[in-house]
């Protein structure tokens, strides 16, 4: 996925490709059959598949970092999407976890780490790193490959501290200051 509603890739030849789609919701529909695609041609899901549908911006976030995100989980059945499970979507609670911290399936604390600010991905997570044989009572059947589409909405870094001028700063390599943290710590959106 590339600004301006592009996407690139490249062939089993190694050759590159563009494609220039007439709206920003047709790109992020091809990527995500793209991804739906891969995990169809996988022999075994071993792994989290994951394609970026929006990059965002800012730093990638990384292990300790905490998020607010918004997301939709679907069943992922019959070689595509299924039943909505779960979603915060239509909700006025975002989700709020701090990557690495266990407090989320396996696939979730992998398949994020990267994202920006802003940034929208399309997760497929194997049952090993979801719910597993066990499954979740009444939503999730045991041994479940999920898709989540998640969106980063907030992002406070784990190493970010104030300047002597009330500035956030940031440790990481960073283009452009952060906005003053509000609050709750989180930058504004």
């Amino acid at each position: 996925v590339q600004p301006n509603n592009y996407s690139t890739f490249y062939d089993d030849q190694r050759q590159n490709w563009s494609i220039m789609f007439e709206s920003e919701k047709a790109a992020i529909d091809f990527s995500k059959q793209v991804c739906i695609a891969k995990c169809n041609s996988s022999p075994v899901l071993d792994s989290v598949l994951y394609q970026d549908l929006l990059l965002g911006e800012g730093q990638g976030v990384e292990g300790g970092d905490s998020l607010e995100i918004a997301y939709t989980g679907w069943l992922f059945q019959n070689n595509g999407l299924g039943q909505v499970f779960d979603s915060n979507v239509n909700k006025d609670k975002l989700l709020r976890l701090k990557l690495g911290s266990g407090k989320v399936i396996k696939g979730w604390e992998e398949g994020m780490m990267g994202m920006k600010k802003g940034g929208r991905r399309y997760l497929i997570i194997p049952p090993a790193w979801a719910y597993g044989s066990q499954g979740v009572a009444g939503r999730v059947p045991p041994d479940s490959t999920l898709v989540f589409e998640v969106e980063v909405k907030r992002v406070k870094l784990v190493k970010e501290c104030s300047g002597s001028d009330g500035q956030s700063v940031s440790s990481r390599d960073s283009p452009a200051p952060s906005p003053v943290p509000n609050s709750d710590g989180f930058s504004a959106d």
